[in-house]
């Protein structure tokens, strides 16, 4: 499985409420649109510090990397990204192998 957690900071001047409402409510409608994604999740802190390096992760997963791939290619990877841009100052993107360890 490849996962692909992003790192995201906030836009300036975006409360964490607004950011929080974006990444629950709206930027999900358009990562459900992706081709090929297994699993989406969001995460965002608790409590309201700007002086974190990042306000949320977020994690897709896939069955390989021809599926990621395919996926961000798309148009509806192309406009999930789009968005995350216009609402993030800074994201950083880690592709990932997941091993299961401990079952």
């Amino acid at each position: 499985m490849v996962k692909v957690f992003s790192l995201l900071k906030r836009k300036e001047g975006m409360s964490l409420d607004e950011f929080r409402h974006w990444a629950f409510h709206e930027h999900p409608e358009l990562g459900k649109r992706i081709p090929g994604i297994m699993h989406y999740r969001m995460n965002v802190v608790l409590d309201d510090n700007p002086d974190l390096p990042f306000d949320a992760v977020s994690e897709f997963c896939f069955a390989d990397m021809a599926a990621y791939q395919a996926a961000f290619a798309s148009p509806e990877g192309q406009a999930a990204g789009a968005d995350a841009i216009a609402h993030c100052s800074h994201r950083v993107r880690l592709l990932t192998e997941e091993k299961i360890l401990i079952p």
